[in-house]
């Protein structure tokens, strides 16, 4: 059940995505908290310089690979503001992160995608539970959905 604390970290996830975009990139963006309910690493995409794998889930998944130990890593959330790709769902699975929280779906940003003309992803998008079976997952979350759906009409309409 997607709480007033998980709102709280979905909205800076959102506010992240909207940095991103005014940088010239991609609307995304994401948050590691731990069990305590510190914030321990946060980032946004970084694609526009040409390097497609530059996803904060990705990054996320790099740093507590580094910085956590696996029991830490299984008790965290990963708050973001799309669906993790299958890419990002895999590195998340094998370095053992717990929870996922997203804001919109990859339906979603699938679908909206089509809606207003743009190609399609270069990556089949797949539910998250797909690429990791029995992780816990919540979203999307009614209201940022539309926020970030606003966020990506604006990256396409550039």
């Amino acid at each position: 059940m997607v709480d007033d604390t998980d709102r709280a970290h979905l909205r800076r996830c959102v506010a992240l995505a909207r940095a991103a975009l005014d940088a010239g990139d991609e609307p995304f963006g994401s948050v590691l908290v731990d069990a305590s309910g510190r914030v321990r690493f946060e980032d946004h995409n970084h694609v526009a310089g040409g390097d497609a794998t530059r996803h904060p889930e990705f990054a996320i998944a790099r740093w507590a690979a580094e910085h956590l130990t696996p029991d830490e890593r299984a008790a965290a959330t990963v708050y973001t503001s799309g669906e993790h790709c299958p890419m990002c769902a895999a590195a998340h699975g094998w370095v053992g992160l717990g929870r996922i929280v997203y804001a919109s779906s990859a339906a979603q940003t699938s679908r909206w995608y089509a809606e207003l003309g743009a190609p399609p992803a270069p990556v089949r998008p797949l539910p998250i539970q797909e690429v990791v079976p029995g992780v816990v997952v919540e979203g999307p979350v009614p209201g940022l959905d539309d926020e970030v759906r606003e966020l990506h009409r604006r990256f396409l309409a550039r």
